[in-house]
């Protein structure tokens, strides 16, 4: 029986810190961290090394945050997964879950946590099969333009900004809704992650790279105010 309660008490915990306002977080100075999905299918979920490390310092510098620049890498089927408000998966190819690890990132997510996934061109067909794996019941959706996570900290009345080009189509932000609240947020044929990364890595301008991190910080933001 003591056990049981522990394990509540720990679980009501990590649910009231994964709900804290952001003004809280930043009033008390509160270190949190961002999380990377180290997934098995044989994807490359380590695609983009020093993304959220400077979309963390970017947040802290614009949001008042106190994200630790230091990213950790987490599992989905792991509990240590509670104890990031905001996790990324980034690659290039393929995503399995497995049962455990679908129902973990499930309770995850409607607990309050927030999941933003970044194609690097090329993970569209299994990250839809892998997050139906984890709600069955709903569809990536189309964000309208005027949908909050556009007009937080920063305005992007056009949707998502084109960071890197492909196959010359729009950049197109879709997410998971449950219960009227967005918990999972895909942006496709954006290229999002990469324009977090450092300028040497991809050449990119320092424009791109700052509309990327505005927009991350936006996706932060709303994150940890949803």
């Amino acid at each position: 029986m003591m056990k049981r309660e522990n394990k509540i008490a720990t679980y009501l915990g990590i649910l009231f810190f994964l709900l804290l306002p952001v003004s809280l977080l930043s009033q008390n100075k509160t270190t949190s961290k961002l999380g990377l999905i180290k997934y098995k299918g044989g994807g490359d979920w380590y695609a983009n090394p020093t993304s959220l490390s400077n979309l963390a310092k970017f947040c802290n510098q614009q949001l008042n945050l106190n994200l630790s620049p230091n990213i950790s890498e987490v599992e989905p089927g792991s509990a240590e997964l509670f104890n990031f408000p905001f996790v990324h998966i980034t690659g290039h190819g393929n995503i399995i879950f497995t049962d455990q690890e679908a129902k973990n990132l499930r309770a995850y997510l409607l607990a309050g946590g927030f999941l933003h996934i970044s194609d690097n061109y090329g993970i569209d067909p299994y990250i839809r099969k892998a997050m139906k794996k984890v709600f069955p019941e709903l569809d990536f959706i189309e964000l309208p333009f005027s949908h909050p996570i556009y007009h937080q900290k920063f305005d992007f009345p056009d949707g998502l900004p084109k960071i890197h080009e492909h196959n010359q189509k729009p950049p197109q932000g879709f997410g998971l809704i449950c219960q009227g609240k967005l918990i999972c947020f895909y942006d496709y044929e954006c290229d999002l992650g990469d324009g977090w990364e450092d300028q040497s890595v991809h050449k990119d301008s320092e424009a791109t790279r700052l509309k990327a991190l505005k927009m991350g910080a936006n996706l932060v933001q709303y994150a940890f105010t949803k």
